[in-house]
């Protein structure tokens, strides 16, 4: 073991290069000083509140500077990151801040069309345990809506921009990702320091990135979400970059500051590379757009090969798909920097990563047979993963944990897969019912159990259908209690009420019956 604390990423590039923007947010530019003296004056709020070692820290902000400088804040003060999606209501924070015993959290205000702020309020007040409330303020006027606690800017105000880091261990959880199950509420994915910082380091071998000729980064994934905070924050910081925030994707938007700011990294789901193209005008300036990016990588779902074709003819850049979950930190495997990409495939397993494809029944870990077909592909298998980037395990969930790792460090990934020849490998089918929308995993069982505690709601079945724009779109196919009556608009309105937007069914359908097996397991792929 080594004592390592992944605020080192901030750290180094402050002391290598302090006069290089960090963030940019609109007209606001952030150094890299700058940034790393505000996480300063959050480390030391937090300590004078007695967080500190192992204590668990949450925080709820869109792609704004504020995320960058709490998340290094908090594990500076040798605290856990709890990042919690910006989308959940108050009920689901609760749950969040109870599960992962989180002893502060930071919650931006929001605005009338992202009201992080009542979320976060609510669900704080409703939590046992939380003891520190901070709202995330640009006015520093704002009182904090809840009484007896503070703004992070009053926080900050009275503290000083150093800090001696806590020395914690490689070991040590750095970052809890919640992800979601098929069976029960979502589990969180302990991350410990050195999983978080073996995946931004990757960015050497898979990019190229180089400090000393930086690259400018484009953060529209969000941050509270692995892709983002690994691959764009995490691996911008790592190597010196620039992190150019967009609070909320919008594709002519993304295209004007990739233009003006000269973006030459860009990650995103494969839905924005579908929205770069269809914003493309002619009074988009295409040629310098393309001169100036170096790198596009897509990961959450498979990218579809028109897309693909298309971004690679406007753009002369050949996107690189990779493949990860939360529980990976994220990335696992991706398409290898500088050779042809094979379209469809996830690419091979990234350096210190081991993958290979085993029986998808539950509980069995024995590889497939080894055999291929005329094309030299295997069959199908349940992909498993080893390596620096597997998860310590579920915070506090030893079965579920147990269920997914064994002895020797092996991962199941639930997704199913196949491997070619040259031992790319390639994703075919979920294992789960999970459902991808706008890159989003959303999980059949909790939308299921939410609906379930509808007045007129007897039987629920959730399943995703494609859709254009998001992927996939939620369904919800609902046998109703006798002699109850509602619309579907009725339900899509309650159901918005109850759950976080990328949740919520779009499509309601009412049925006397739904398709079953013998044992009374609803038989979803008869559904449509």
């Amino acid at each position: 073991m080594t004592d390592y604390n992944l605020a080192s990423l901030l750290e180094n590039s402050a002391a290598a290069y302090a006069g290089r923007d960090a963030v940019v947010l609109g007209d606001t530019r952030l150094t890299y000083a700058q940034v790393n003296g505000a996480a300063n004056q959050v480390a030391n709020a937090l300590k004078e509140r007695g967080v500190g070692h192992g204590d668990k820290v949450a925080l709820s902000c869109p792609n704004l500077p504020y995320f960058s400088i709490v998340y290094f804040g908090i594990l500076k003060a040798g605290a856990t990151v709890v990042p919690l999606n910006v989308l959940l209501k108050g009920r689901e924070v609760a749950y969040h801040l109870a599960d992962s015993d989180a002893k502060a959290y930071f919650c931006f205000q929001g605005t009338p069309e992202l009201p992080i702020g009542a979320e976060g309020f609510a669900g704080f007040e409703q939590a046992e345990g939380c003891e520190h409330f901070f709202m995330i303020t640009a006015d520093p006027a704002a009182p904090s809506p809840i009484e007896g606690t503070m703004t992070m800017g009053q926080a900050m105000a009275t503290q000083p921009p150093t800090f001696d880091t806590v020395v914690t261990d490689e070991d040590d959880t750095a970052v809890i990702l919640y992800t979601s199950g098929t069976t029960g509420q979502p589990k969180g994915a302990e991350l410990r320091h050195r999983n978080m910082r073996d995946n931004a380091l990757a960015g050497t071998e898979l990019f190229g990135a180089d400090a000393e000729n930086p690259d400018t980064y484009l953060c529209v994934l969000p941050l509270f979400h692995s892709f983002g905070q690994s691959v764009i924050q995490n691996g911008g910081f790592a190597f010196g970059g620039t992190v150019v925030m967009l609070p909320r994707f919008e594709a002519a938007p993304a295209l004007g500051l990739m233009l003006k700011e000269q973006v030459t990294f860009f990650a995103g789901v494969p839905t924005m590379y579908w929205g770069l193209l269809g914003a493309l005008t002619p009074e988009v300036d295409v040629d310098t757009l393309a001169k100036n990016l170096r790198v596009a990588a897509a990961g959450g779902s498979a990218l579809p090969v028109e897309v693909h074709r298309k971004f690679e003819q406007q753009f002369g850049v050949t996107i690189l798909e990779g493949y990860g979950l939360s529980e990976t930190s994220p990335v696992a495997s991706f398409s290898p920097f500088g050779k042809p990409v094979r379209v469809g495939s996830i690419g091979l397993p990234i350096p210190g990563v081991e993958m290979k494809l085993i029986d998808p029944t539950p509980g069995e870990w024995g590889s497939i047979p080894d055999e291929r077909d005329e094309n030299g592909m295997t069959p199908v298998g349940e992909i498993a993963i080893k390596g620096h980037c597997v998860m310590k395990g579920y915070y506090q969930r030893p079965d579920a944990t147990d269920a997914v790792l064994d002895a020797d460090g092996w991962f199941r990934s639930g997704d199913l897969g196949r491997q070619d020849a040259d031992g790319y490998y390639y994703i075919v089918d979920r294992s789960k019912d999970m459902i991808i929308r706008n890159g989003f995993n959303v999980y059949p069982r909790e939308i299921e159990e939410v609906l379930l505690t509808h007045p007129a709601v007897s039987l629920a079945a959730v399943i995703g259908v494609p859709h254009e724009e998001h992927g996939e779109e939620i369904k919800a196919v609902l046998i109703l209690d006798e002699g109850a009556s509602v619309s579907e608009d009725e339900v899509l309105a309650w159901g918005k009420e109850q759950m976080a937007a990328y949740k919520y069914p779009r499509i309601i359908e009412f049925v006397p019956s739904l398709p079953m097996t013998a044992t009374g397991k609803i038989l979803k792929r008869e559904l449509s």
